[in-house]
């Protein structure tokens, strides 16, 4: 769960651009501080949401179905406004497999995300989204931590999660090889929304988020022995769509060495 600015266009297609918004250079408009406060605060806010939505979606009703119906439908507009508020600030990331990917993808570009930016943005997401699931227990007056007993570990759960989140890294990616990264805080957010559905995990896709989410033992908790697992399969999935990104944008590389050759 994460996004982009919706920003300049990029001027070179030939490689996969990382979302514009922390790096060097011109991106450093915004101060270093400003933007790991964005990233808190905006991974904070995305997990009060998913989390509170959770919980006030099984006081309101019993039938499992509209509950996860009511959760995801309060995410993908949650998701949608920060990355449209914050995107400009810090590139509205709220997670560390898009942080990482930005980085590996522009560490050759003296205006990429650089080790400093990252060494900040990911324990920010992951402050970020404890504080986010504290909140949202404490607004409906449930303990501020209290594990969670969800117990997500099965095999399919976790093929769910490289789906998700590689399906994430190859829409925010593609996104910015295709120029239309504008596009962001509306694709992302239903990106998310869908694959809630249409995988078995119901599309954590975040390491950040989960494990903010193993510290409320409520509709949308992970208990902590299954948050190793999560984590570790999302992270696969971020290296399967930086490699789906290359075979399916690849061309736009050679097409543009072809033209510069000329």
């Amino acid at each position: 769960m994460s996004a982009i600015e919706a920003g300049p266009d990029i001027a070179d297609p030939s490689r996969v651009e990382p979302p514009p918004a922390s790096g060097r250079g011109r991106r450093h408009a915004v101060p270093l501080a400003n933007r790991v406060a964005a990233e808190l605060v905006g991974t904070a806010a995305l997990v009060a949401v998913v989390v509170g939505s959770g919980i006030q979606a099984t006081e309101l009703s019993k039938d499992v179905g509209l509950q996860l119906l009511a959760n995801s439908l309060a995410t993908v507009f949650g998701l949608g406004v920060l990355i449209l508020l914050l995107g400009p600030v810090s590139g509205a990331h709220f997670n560390p497999v898009v942080t990482l990917a930005e980085w590996w993808t522009g560490r050759k570009d003296p205006e990429g995300l650089g080790p400093r930016e990252v060494a900040a943005y990911i324990p920010a997401q992951i402050v970020g989204a404890i504080a986010g699931a504290v909140l949202a227990d404490a607004m409906f007056g449930k303990a501020l931590v209290q594990w969670s007993t969800h117990e997500r570990s099965a095999g399919h759960l976790l093929l769910g999660e490289v789906v998700a989140t590689a399906g994430l890294v190859l829409l925010i990616f593609g996104l910015a090889r295709t120029d239309h990264l504008r596009f962001a805080p509306v694709a992302v957010a239903s990106y998310i929304g869908a694959a809630y559905w249409f995988t078995s995990s119901t599309s954590f896709a975040n390491p950040a988020v989960t494990i903010g989410r193993a510290f409320t033992d409520t509709f949308a908790g992970i208990a902590p022995g299954s948050v190793p697992g999560f984590v570790g399969l999302q992270l696969v999935g971020g290296v399967v769509g930086l490699a789906l990104v290359a075979l399916v944008f690849d061309h736009r590389r050679r097409t543009s060495a072809t033209a510069g050759s000329k």
